[in-house]
């Protein structure tokens, strides 16, 4: 009879990873309740928890009452057994979220660069403060994932250029990693803003959509089949580029070393912050930022109609573009800009780019709320940290 070690091992590590995701889902529950909704036997499952207690992961997290038997104890996941952090990091401020393995956030800080051009030492710092705030040794972090702006190489992991962050570029993964001593991924931050929407927003589940986001600048998360699309090295979504009519083309795009590529022309050009705020301007909405003014037009009534209609018009050259490309069905709209507009915005781009294309998708605001890119991150993060306890 030929013998295979590996089958019981294999079996205990499949039962083992049910247990754990199914915990992590439902909460507490007991040892018939795990048998019955895992398949496991009474006897299996009994064996299941006894290994993942001796892991330090799984614990009695309290009984529930019975009919005329004992009361059945409750087992749940430790919170404390894993940690992870996520980070945006953007020109002006470095935001880290700790939290344990069920997702609670216990410490959230912002720091300044204050002059540190040096990514690793500021992320460093950062992480530190933060764990020192949830009273976390950084040895508990399973993961760390850094939402950064500009073009991720998928390949090497580094930031291939940013502009508000011209100090990241190529080995800077590696010394993070180096540094914290544990894996680290940076992402483009509107690819985290459009996997906390899948997660928690209005794309909820959603397998097919793209996420739009308008505010200092502009790019485009496309999650196709319930992935995330980068592209080859990294640059799908970065739509500011698209070249539209009336607006000139940029000059020279190409990242060389010691100068950034040039953003003139294109999308970004017409919807940027600064270029909304110009916009209003002419529409006598004046005096603040861009999302300022457009909140304004909102609340004036029929005399914010003219500013809607145009930014809705310049945002469905974007969005029909994509949509005659892609055919996503779902747009959202995401980014201090689109959450000004609201409803208002987004129904009249959803109107104007059935006006420009044969696909009518629907288009609606973000519903995650807080900041999007540290929630896409920690997210990204627990992913990362509970798949590497499955396969433990």
């Amino acid at each position: 009879m030929e013998r295979r070690p590996g089958v019981p091992r294999l079996l205990r590590e499949i039962n083992d990873r049910a247990a754990l995701e199914l915990l992590l889902a439902s909460g507490p529950l007991t040892r018939g309740q795990i048998g019955e909704l895992t398949g496991l036997s009474k006897v299996t499952a009994s064996q299941t928890l006894a290994r993942l207690e001796g892991r330090g992961l799984v614990e009695v997290a309290g009984e529930q009452a019975g009919g005329r038997g004992p009361n059945a104890a409750l087992y749940g996941i430790i919170s404390s057994s894993a940690y992870v952090a996520g980070l945006d990091v953007g020109p002006e401020f470095v935001t880290t979220a700790i939290a344990d393995i069920h997702g609670e956030i216990v410490a959230e800080v912002k720091v300044a660069p204050n002059g540190h051009d040096d990514p690793v030492a500021l992320v460093h710092s950062a992480v530190v403060k933060a764990c020192r705030s949830a009273k976390v040794a950084l040895s508990k972090l399973r993961a760390v994932v850094i939402g950064t702006p500009g073009v991720v190489d998928p390949r090497s992991g580094d930031v291939r250029f940013s502009f508000d962050l011209p100090g990241w570029h190529e080995g800077i993964h590696e010394r993070l990693a180096r540094d914290l001593r544990r894996d680290v991924k940076i992402e483009n931050d509107v690819n985290l803003v459009a996997l906390a929407e899948r997660t928690l927003g209005a794309a909820r589940d959603a397998d097919d959509f793209v996420l739009l986001w308008v505010g200092r600048g502009i790019g485009l998360g496309v999650v196709l089949g319930g992935r995330l699309h980068r592209g080859r090295s990294g640059s799908a979504g970065e739509i500011g580029y698209l070249p539209v009519p009336g607006v000139p083309l940029a000059e020279d795009v190409r990242a060389v070393p010691g100068r950034l590529p040039s953003l003139a022309g294109g999308l970004q050009s017409l919807v940027s912050a600064e270029a909304v705020a110009e916009l209003a301007e002419t529409y006598g909405f004046s005096g603040g930022s861009a999302a300022e003014c457009v909140a304004a037009a909102v609340k004036a009534g029929e005399r914010g109609e003219p500013l809607l209609n145009e930014i809705a018009g310049r945002l469905a050259l974007g969005v029909a573009s994509v949509c005659v490309v892609l055919d996503p069905g779902l747009v959202v709209l995401a980014g201090e800009v689109s959450q000004a507009g609201g409803s208002a915005l987004t129904s009249r781009i959803e109107e104007a780019v059935a006006r420009m294309c044969p696909i009518r998708p629907q288009v609606v605001p973000t519903a995650v709320a807080g900041n999007p890119v540290l929630r896409g991150a920690v997210l990204a993060a627990l992913d990362q940290a509970r798949e590497e306890i499955f396969a433990s």
